[in-house]
């Protein structure tokens, strides 16, 4: 089996695959070779095996702790990558996964005091760094909340029974659940909340919510990880964005980057990382003004042709693209 992409060079055989809740999965991937990774990174996968679609999926399992590699993934209706992924796929299967990425991880972090919270699927880099730090940093005060929609919806529920964990249900909340959602006063329940590193993933306005309730209590030292942005209303005003093959034009919002902008207007676009580090979202930009902040896999000769990557392009004025 050949590689299907550069970007994806390591194979990995599926060896079981693991049902967390009802629209969740884990497979449980073994590398022939070492795979080198820190706690709370993700990696590319190519979907169906080919250069056309990648996506980003948390490593949902521990370096030095786990025995495989994991992925843990909600299988979303109409999702490329993971109806594929939790419907399709089959033990024995072999998928090609990238290096890999992200700055999301507390192995570098000094601060021994963590409260870790996430929503849903955002659990993912979440739990990988809990059992990280159980192994390496066994003295360490870390707290976790977990946000869910009900009960049954608990990824990796069985772990949670080792490592002290709030565990909030939306809905049917029972035993062992605070029914409702996030709020500032389950915040201030944290002990010496002010002092302590805050990191958490999940769905973009879970995110900001606790970044906003955190902060005004005082928190400095806050991280968090985000992989699938919404796509916005297509904006009807604004920087003009024309597209030459095929031929269309659309606008893209001062401010936003030209990803925002293809995807908003469902202009075709491959993005997995959104962060400027995979490639995936390469671009080319035939006349115009624009601002990068990163250009991270592209050779100089591209660059100097023009080529962006999406994610990380802000247009200045109307654009031309290929």
């Amino acid at each position: 089996m050949t590689m299907p992409v550069a970007q994806c060079p390591w194979r990995m055989q599926v060896h079981h695959i693991t049902q967390e809740t009802p629209d969740v999965w884990t497979l449980s991937l073994l590398c022939h070779d070492y795979y080198p990774y820190r706690a709370g990174q993700y990696a590319l996968v190519s979907i169906r095996n080919s250069a056309d679609t990648l996506r980003a999926y948390t490593l949902s399992s521990t370096p030095g702790v786990s025995e495989y590699i994991t992925l843990t993934i909600r299988c979303l209706d109409g999702g490329a990558g993971s109806e594929w992924l939790t419907r399709d796929v089959k033990r024995g299967d072999y998928l090609w996964l990238s290096d890999a990425q992200g700055e999301f991880t507390c192995d570098n972090e000094p601060n021994d005091r963590l409260l870790l919270l996430a929503a849903g699927c955002g659990v993912t880099p979440i739990m990988s760094m809990r059992r990280w730090l159980a192994k390496h940093r066994p003295d360490a005060d870390v707290q976790v909340i977990f946000n869910v929609r009900s009960p049954d919806d608990v990824i990796f529920a069985d772990e949670w029974r080792h490592y002290p964990v709030t565990l909030v249900a939306e809905n049917n909340a029972t035993h062992g659940f605070v029914s409702g959602r996030l709020t500032t006063e389950l915040l201030k329940s944290v002990p010496d909340l002010a002092s302590r590193t805050v990191m958490t993933c999940g769905p973009a306005p879970y995110m900001d919510l606790v970044e906003k309730e955190v902060k005004a209590l005082g928190v400095t030292r806050f991280f968090k990880e985000q992989f699938f942005v919404p796509a916005a209303a297509a904006a009807t005003g604004g920087l003009k964005i024309s597209k030459l093959q095929p031929a269309r034009d659309f606008y893209a919002p001062v401010g936003s980057t030209l990803l925002e902008a293809m995807e908003s207007n469902k202009v075709p676009v491959n993005a997995a990382c959104r962060a400027g580090v995979c490639g995936s979202c390469k671009t080319r930009v035939i006349s115009g003004d624009y601002s990068v902040t990163s250009s991270m896999t592209l050779s100089d000769a591209e660059v100097a042709e023009g080529y962006v990557l999406a994610c990380s392009c802000h247009p200045q004025s109307d654009l031309v693209l290929a």
